[in-house]
């Protein structure tokens, strides 16, 4: 098991970093939020996504340029090595976790 020189990324890092990558070459702010919204059908403050974007990028995970199209400039952010090494130790790490971990029986008992 490899050691990343990061903590596991918290639960809106890793959705804030998988929309990045989701996102691409559109990887903006607010396409972030919407990317999130629309996967986990919950509303995102665009203030937590913002504050976010700024730790991960100060942490290294993420890196920012500014890009003018047809408006006002924006910051266009992209996964560095870094990141895609703190956001591949986070899944392996939830892997590891859920294994052996059957809520089947629960979910019956919770009558969903």
């Amino acid at each position: 098991m490899s050691e990343s020189p990061h903590a596991p990324l918290g639960v809106f890092e890793e959705q804030v970093v998988v929309a990045v990558l989701r996102t691409r070459d559109e990887a903006y702010g607010m396409q972030v939020r919407r990317e999130i919204e629309r996967v986990t059908d919950r509303d995102v403050a665009i203030g937590a996504v913002y504050a976010t974007l700024d730790r991960l990028e100060a942490k290294g995970l993420l890196l920012s340029t500014r890009v003018r199209a047809d408006g006002p400039s924006r910051r266009l952010f992209a996964v560095t090595p870094v990141g895609a090494r703190a956001l591949a130790d986070t899944r392996a790490m939830r892997e590891r976790l859920w294994q052996g971990v059957d809520v089947r029986g629960l979910l019956v008992l919770a009558g969903t």
